[in-house]
């Protein structure tokens, strides 16, 4: 078990308990230029991306936009979403804090979807384990997803 840092009371043992909730999806069907629009808004570095199910598709980041389209010169407005969400992994929401950092460690990733009972529920980034994580097992963290 994992102590929330500078709280020793409070014991950290779930992804629900350190996620940020009520996280916002972009539809697959929006443009870039609204996905963008809405990172800004939203002062976020990505998205889950939503179908008409309301499910998790997928996520798309600002390094996508950038990269992959910006870059090779795409018309923004003309390009969906749903084109250029990257394969996305997630825990649930009652998975160990220990399973969400191997998730994230195990793929590299620095934010990752909360889903409860098939729905996205929240997202835990590199912020809120700075926050609930002892800084030695952070900088283990950090170490292992940038290597």
């Amino acid at each position: 078990m994992l102590v929330a840092q500078g709280r020793k009371e409070e014991v950290v043992t779930t992804a629900r308990e350190i996620m940020h909730p009520g996280v916002q999806c972009v539809d697959e069907d929006a443009n870039l230029v609204e996905a963008a629009r809405m990172m800004r808004d939203l002062d976020v570095g990505s998205l889950p991306i939503c179908g008409k199910d309301d499910r998790l598709h997928g996520i798309i980041t600002d390094r996508d936009i950038v990269i992959r389209a910006v870059a090779a010169g795409l018309d923004l407005a003309a390009t969906r979403v749903g084109e250029f969400g990257c394969h996305v992994h997630w825990v649930n929401a009652s998975d160990s804090l220990a399973q969400v950092l191997r998730t994230m460690e195990d793929n590299q990733i620095r934010r990752v979807p909360v889903i409860d009972e098939h729905r996205l529920v929240g997202m835990v980034s590199e912020a809120d384990l700075a926050r609930h994580l002892p800084e030695h097992e952070l900088a283990s963290f950090v170490e292992r997803v940038y290597a």
